[in-house]
C-alpha cells in the first residue's frame, strides 16, 4: 500500500495536546481515510492518506 504525507508533526507536542490526531480527524470528517503513524527517524508523528493511483 502506497501512502502520503499530508503532514508532519514534531512527536514534542505540549502534554494533553494531540495535533496529529486532530489533523487525522478533520480529514476523516471530510471523507479521506487518514491516519497517523510515528516516523521513528525523524521524531515526527505523520498523518497519511492513501495515495491516489495515477493511471
Amino acid at each position: 500500500m502506497r501512502a502520503t504525507v499530508w503532514e508532519r508533526f514534531p512527536a514534542g507536542a505540549p502534554r494533553g495536546s494531540w495535533p496529529a490526531e486532530e489533523c487525522a480527524a478533520r480529514l476523516r470528517a471530510e471523507g479521506r481515510p487518514a491516519s497517523v503513524v510515528m516516523d521513528l527517524k525523524s521524531d515526527a508523528f505523520l498523518v497519511v492518506v492513501p495515495a491516489e493511483d495515477e493511471e
